[in-house]
């Protein structure tokens, strides 16, 4: 059992999908959680579902790739919990096109999201963590498709691909400040990021086919991954890639 009592937990994108799974894995294991989104509605219908935990849970409205926005939603935070304990920097947004026709703004919007979202968030949570003096955790979430190639999705697959540095980089730099920083990588999950992938059958058929598990994962099934990586006691574990796919990675 990964105890998260007394805990501070922030997760980016944390009103949806993997996310909003990964605030309640550490709100069940007694964490008080704060999600940052972009939309105040979907942010409001996350803490609500998450409010049954009987933990703190603190809606923070923030576009993760304007750095005024990050600074102040971590204000917001502190100013709630007086703490940070463990990040996810997990906010991601999708964009698929073939090379020749994605347009330049489009593949500067997944950049600003993806890549520049996670530098602006993680560096905010290191000066946090640096300075409070009290060690934590950060974990970077990437994605499978950091490992291969996949057709239309150039500016994703470069986004996660650069989190992997980004995230090894942290894991390094910070540990003299008792910092770790892990990368989640999860493999095909049910969630609306995926929705147009999910809609195609030949797609879901030729994906399932070739994870050993035969199905694509469930978004609650990344809850008990969450107090894992958040745990406090674990600390010589940094500079890791935790892969949660089903086998996809390896068959």
């Amino acid at each position: 059992m990964h105890d998260l009592t007394g805990r501070t937990v922030v997760v980016t994108g944390g009103n949806s999908g993997i996310g909003l799974s990964l605030a309640a894995g550490a709100a069940r294991a007694g964490a008080d959680v704060a999600i940052w989104g972009r939309n105040k509605s979907r942010n409001a219908g996350a803490a609500a579902m998450l409010a049954v935990h009987g933990r703190r849970v603190l809606p923070v409205r923030c576009d993760v790739g304007d750095e005024g926005e990050v600074a102040a939603a971590m204000r917001q935070t502190l100013a709630e919990f007086g703490r940070l304990d463990c990040f996810f920097a997990n906010a991601g947004i999708h964009a698929a096109a073939p090379i020749q026709d994605m347009t330049f703004a489009d593949w500067r919007e997944v950049m600003r999201v993806n890549l520049d979202g996670a530098f602006l968030t993680t560096r905010e949570a290191a000066r946090v963590f640096i300075e409070q003096g009290t060690g934590g955790s950060m974990v970077v979430v990437s994605s499978t498709i950091s490992r291969y190639g996949g057709a239309g999705q150039a500016s994703y697959a470069a986004s996660k691909t650069a989190l992997l540095g980004l995230g090894r980089t942290l894991a390094v730099e910070l540990a003299r400040h008792r910092v770790r920083c892990n990368i989640l990588i999860p493999g095909w999950t049910r969630t609306p990021l995926n929705a147009q992938a999910q809609a195609s059958e030949k797609f879901l058929a030729a994906t399932t086919a070739r994870t050993p598990v035969r199905r694509w994962a469930d978004p609650e099934e990344f809850e008990a991954v969450a107090p894992f990586l958040a745990d406090p006691s674990l600390t010589f574990h940094t500079g890791n890639e935790i892969v949660v796919d089903g086998g996809y990675t390896i068959f």
